[in-house]
């Protein structure tokens, strides 16, 4: 079989130019790839998350409420419209939080000052007048407790600064009125001793006006005293049956495997961009400049490896096309393994009738024995049955249709020859048949070899390949041996990217270094993990 002459093979490769679109798949093609980061990072914020939970004991919270009244002088009046706006809420909230009320709690429960500032905290709902004094503590009654003591401080120190407003204001007036009664006396005593009708008349009507303005600071001064100081009252008081765990610790877990997910994710991006593998086959052209051979897939299913037997196949034509015999075709990897499909190669070569010569340098040629065997079994048709049918032995007849002179068939001896020891001393002797190693298809075949269809697979070394027409050389990864590469100047290379395990930058020194060498490669072949 003469293998075609090498035509013209079409290196374009698209051009680095052109951008694509990025879609969903794009962003998360690289977290898959690195699934293994992902979940174990996750796993590491899970189990952070987890030993939080269990190790550090869970906060309790208690609440108390306070509705926060102005300060009137008659309790009983209708409140207007603007009740909302009568005490300033931002106000309140700051004296709850206040150094003061602080302060008196600490005093009261004991601690530090600094630490009940941080469990305490005080919400203020909008449009309204209440006041919420939530506190956390390790212990359900020290929660109650602290509660409680914040919300009757707040009252507390609000109710004497009202005392404190209003007895100013009460000294205020009575300064006023010691000074206004000073003067009603004197003129008192002034218009008793007036001699003149016209000057007591005016001291009289001096006197009107004082006790006038004496009846007015009295009634005011008796409105200040009668103001209803009260802050406000306590509307809910906390209880032990009413305490709750502070936050919702099953979300701790959540968060830290969503937390140690996306974090994954990040370092997924980051191993990625210093730690390029070839992904597709875009990748291989960027990273080659040559042209594809061919995809080999990895079979959806273990055991069904029909797919990946018709890719190597087509791989096997596409280097058929390229080579002429004698041929001397390397297959070189950057740091993998291919000997599968190297072995797979052969097999497809020779299934169309070639002599193919698998050369291995590296103990590696049972391997190669092995797969052979197990390829060729998976052949869709095996050409090594004969298509012409076996020639009639001699002095057989042939019946012609309807032919008078045709013989009535023999009937078989009852005592074939050799059955029974024959009398006469001159008779021969009939020995049985020996089989020679011709197959059905009538070609010798060596038993160093292996029949792969209407052709053949030997194996051995680099050295013992010299004389066969057709040399499929096993070589080692090029990053450790140069055998590789030494070879292909001796014939072409194929250049072998195992898809999400070559590393980029690593195949482009093997092709750097092919081309630094003289050697043009034919192609790359694009394989999956587990072949080639």
């Amino acid at each position: 079989m003469t293998d075609a002459a090498p035509g013209p093979w079409s290196t374009d490769a698209p051009s680095s130019g052109t951008s694509g679109a990025v879609t969903l798949t794009d962003l998360l093609r690289v977290p898959m790839h690195r699934l293994r980061l992902v979940a174990a990072v996750a796993m590491v914020g899970l189990l952070a998350a987890l030993g939080y939970v269990l190790l550090v004991p869970a906060a309790m919270s208690a609440s108390a409420v306070v509705a926060v009244r102005p300060v009137v002088t008659d309790a009983f009046t209708p409140s207007g419209a603007g009740a909302d706006r009568a005490v300033n809420m931002n106000v309140e909230s700051g004296i709850a939080t206040g150094t003061e009320v602080v302060q008196r709690l600490a005093d009261s429960a004991g601690g530090d000052p600094r630490d009940i500032r941080d469990a305490l905290e005080v919400e203020v709902p909008t449009g309204g007048q209440i006041l919420r004094f939530t506190y956390q503590a390790g212990e359900a009654q020290r929660a109650v407790q602290s509660a409680n003591m914040a919300a009757q401080a707040y009252l507390d120190v609000r109710r004497t600064m009202y005392e404190q407003q209003r007895a100013e204001m009460l000294r205020s007036y009575d300064e006023s009125i010691t000074k206004v009664v000073a003067q009603q006396t004197a003129l008192q005593k002034r218009a008793n001793t007036a001699k003149d009708t016209a000057a007591g008349d005016a001291l009289v009507a001096e006197l009107a006006g004082i006790n006038n303005q004496l009846t007015q600071l009295n009634a005011a001064r008796t409105e200040i005293a009668a103001v209803d100081v009260n802050p406000g009252w306590v509307t809910q008081t906390a209880e032990k049956a009413l305490v709750t765990s502070a936050g919702h610790r099953p979300l701790y877990l959540v968060a830290g495997l969503l937390g140690g997910a996306l974090i994954g994710i990040v370092l997924a991006y980051a191993w990625e961009s210093t730690d390029r593998r070839v992904r597709s086959v875009a990748d291989g052209r960027d990273a080659t400049g040559l042209p594809l051979l061919g995809t080999v897939r990895r079979p959806a299913l273990r055991g069904s490896a029909r797919a990946v037997d018709a890719d190597i196949r087509y791989v096997a034509m596409a280097v058929a096309e390229r080579v002429r015999q004698p041929a001397r075709v390397a297959l070189v990897t950057a740091r993998e393994d291919a000997t599968a499909l190297t072995a797979g190669l052969a097999v497809a070569l020779a299934a169309d009738g070639r002599e193919v010569f698998v050369a291995d340098d590296s103990g590696r040629t049972e391997r190669l024995r092995a797969t052979v065997l197990a390829d060729r079994g998976r052949l869709p048709i095996d050409p090594s049955r004969p298509i012409v049918p076996k020639p009639r032995p001699a002095g057989s007849t042939t019946v012609v249709a309807g032919g008078a002179d045709s013989t009535a068939p023999r009937r078989p001896s009852p005592h074939p020859p050799g059955a029974r020891p024959s009398t006469d001393p001159d008779a021969t002797l009939t020995l049985p048949r020996v089989s020679s190693g011709r197959p059905d298809n009538g070609r010798v075949v060596d038993p160093e070899e292996v029949a792969v269809g209407v052709g053949s697979v030997r194996f051995g070394t680099w050295r013992q390949g010299a004389d066969h027409g057709l040399v499929l050389f096993n070589a080692p990864p090029a990053e450790s041996d140069e055998r590789g590469v030494a070879v292909a100047r001796q014939g072409s290379a194929v250049v072998v990217v195992e898809r999400d395990r070559t590393r980029q930058s690593d195949l482009r020194r093997l092709v750097e270094r092919l081309r630094a060498a003289g050697v043009t490669p034919l192609g790359f072949v694009l394989t999956r993990n587990g072949r080639g």
